[in-house]
């Protein structure tokens, strides 16, 4: 798949033009509206960087979180624009607007080496409609910004898989070029998707069995193991048919994880043991660490356990490539962080003693891996797309790649 990168942009000279950036800004935050995880902002710099040393006018589009489509304070991209200035060492003006009067204003008063941001893209409904026509008028709109003269740059990983219009459709309305995040995302996860080095195995926690299904199919027949924790083990346990209290259940899915284990059982490895709690808030909760039929009744597991930790990092120390999405448990409580803390661990040790090529995908993974305070130089590559590199994964086209392709 060939594509303009941002190099072929600077070469043709992007001084005095306005050029606009589709960013992933979708960073957590507090209740204080405080970022929690800067992770996306400082992978976004680089290609920023480029282009104000290259005396560009930079407009910046990106979201956060899910306004459906009206404008909400609560989604506002103004602590990103505080972040971000102080993060390039320069002023970030953030537009009151999207595509209105303000955001046409400060786009038409930038000077060279100068950047704003305008206001959450998903404030406008038409972002992420289905009607092709919508998404494209709003596209036109988003394309005005950049004046005559003007390119589009994709640098939200984390958005490629959406055909959505500021990452789509705006593509097809501006010259168009792959970031250098998204050249380094594409990069790296195809060393996964395309010649991964055996052994190969695949690390899967989250949540939800239905989301990481399609990752499951694709992979058994290339991976030496699966090993799965977090929230979508309880369902996989229960089509074994242990009692997993009142853990984490998608009933729905228990037929599924049963057909799953019938096919690639030799592959799929499981917990062995479990932590269980009295209650979700470890503050107030009993903890004990207790087989696969152990939990109490009415108690719930929160994570695996420490013998599980161990023989998922035994399978580890054995691999050539590691693939990890999703935590083991909630790490978000310390007391219930120790089993993605251990496999986090245990996959730094197997890329620097055995020289494996490690990706953490994205979403929660990236986000444990720095609130755990691990060493980020313990992975070959953290990617900033949780979605996206899994849909990459699975061998799926990413729109938002697939319309840079000349």
């Amino acid at each position: 798949m060939s594509y303009a990168t941002l190099k072929d942009l600077l070469d043709e000279g992007v001084e005095g033009r306005h050029v606009l950036v589709r960013s992933d800004f979708n960073v957590p935050l507090n209740d204080q509206r405080e970022i929690t995880d800067a992770g996306r902002i400082t992978a976004s710099l680089p290609t920023l960087k480029a282009l104000l040393d290259g005396g560009a006018k930079v407009i910046v589009t990106a979201h956060l979180g899910r306004p459906k489509g009206q404008v909400n304070p609560d989604y506002s991209l103004a602590p990103v624009a505080e972040a971000l200035s102080e993060a390039l060492g320069q002023y970030v003006a953030l537009a009151s607007d999207v595509v209105g009067e303000d955001a046409h204003e400060r786009a038409n008063g930038l000077t060279e080496g100068e950047i704003m941001l305008v206001e959450n893209v998903r404030f406008d409904p038409r972002e992420t409609s289905k009607d092709e026509a919508e998404r494209g008028e709003f596209a036109d709109q988003l394309a005005a910004l950049a004046a005559d003269n003007g390119a589009f740059v994709s640098d939200g990983f984390g958005v490629v898989h959406r055909a959505q219009a500021s990452v789509y459709d705006v593509a097809k309305r501006l010259p168009a070029y792959a970031g250098n995040l998204v050249e380094k995302e594409l990069e790296r996860l195809n060393q996964v998707v395309e010649k991964p080095e055996q052994p190969y195995v695949v690390v899967l926690g989250g949540s939800k069995v239905s989301d990481k299904l399609g990752v499951i199919e694709a992979l058994a027949g290339k991976a030496d193991k699966i090993l799965i924790g977090g929230g979508m083990c309880y369902t996989f346990l229960t089509a074994q048919g242990h009692n997993t209290q009142s853990s984490l259940l998608q009933e729905e899915m228990v037929d599924t994880c049963k057909d799953l284990l019938k096919r690639f059982g030799d592959k799929i490895v499981l917990p062995v043991d479990l932590l269980a709690a009295s209650e979700f808030d470890s503050e107030k909760a009993e903890l004990k660490t207790v087989d696969l039929d152990g939990i109490p009744e009415a108690w719930l597991s929160t994570d695996i356990g420490p013998e599980s930790v161990k023989k998922f990092a035994e399978v580890l120390a054995t691999s050539k490539t590691v693939f990890w999405n999703g935590p083991m448990g909630v790490f978000e409580q310390e007391a219930y962080a120790k089993g993605t803390e251990g496999v986090a661990r245990a996959i730094i040790d197997a890329t620097r003693n055995n020289g494996s090529f490690t990706v953490v995908g994205g979403g929660d993974s990236a986000a444990s891996v720095r609130t755990l305070g691990l060493d980020e130089d313990g992975f070959s590559h953290i990617s900033t797309g949780g979605g996206a590199s899994l849909e990459l994964l699975e061998g799926k086209d990413l729109p938002g790649v697939v319309v840079l392709t000349r």
